[in-house]
């Protein structure tokens, strides 16, 4: 039997057989990790519920069961409050903001580098959501041209910071989740160039934003 002790016990679920093997077999090269693999979501499921949870779990998107996020807030329950996150082929900000508002530890695409998925792995072990970064970029671009023009979304947000509100308040009144908040909080104070949500809220005022 294979010793897991102190071990990041990693689940991933995807119908490709190809792309189980590869990152398994990257995966279990890494000497923290210990990799478990199923081809949909009922031997996920099954297998969440047979070894107690695991520390991380990967679910392909399009698989046999999902139906879109049900399948992930099915695994979430099951896995002891410990990382759900959600492996696509295909990663768009929908599936992102969707998958977030469900309670995903992240979204994986499975086009990045094998060695990246490993970093993105032990960085939701460590309670931690995991975003892609070409997706960050997108969003940005979306706000238009050069740095400091803020979405719609993000003028929303803006304007929930400046009556005060805690993250988890903005959450709740815009239904997204709380690390949604905080991924466009921090956007903002990019964009801004503020150092924190306070000096955001104090530029923004100087810059008749609010």
């Amino acid at each position: 039997m294979t010793d897991t002790s102190g071990k990041i016990r990693v689940l991933i679920a995807d119908d490709h057989g190809m792309i189980l093997d590869v990152l398994s077999m990257f995966l279990g090269t890494q000497p923290d990790m210990h990799v478990t693999t199923t081809t949909d979501l009922d031997g996920a499921l099954s297998a969440i519920t047979s070894n107690g949870g695991y520390d991380v779990v990967l679910l392909d998107y399009n698989m046999p069961g999902m139906n879109g996020t049900q399948g992930l807030t099915r695994a979430i329950q099951l896995n002891k409050k410990n990382p759900v996150a959600i492996l696509t082929g295909t990663p768009t900000k929908r599936i992102l903001d969707e998958s977030l508002a469900k309670g995903a530890a992240g979204l994986v695409p499975k086009t990045m580098p094998a060695k990246s998925l490993a970093i993105a792995i032990r960085f939701m072990h460590v309670g931690e959501t995991y975003v892609p970064l070409d997706l960050m970029r997108e969003e940005a671009a979306e706000a238009g041209e050069g740095v400091g023009k803020l979405s719609a979304r993000e003028k929303t947000v803006l304007e929930c910071l400046g009556e005060g509100k805690q993250n988890e308040e903005i959450a709740n009144s815009l239904q997204l989740s709380e690390a949604t908040i905080k991924m466009h909080v921090k956007s903002i104070c990019k964009k801004l160039g503020a150092n924190n949500r306070t000096h955001a809220v104090i530029t923004a005022r100087d810059q008749g934003l609010l």
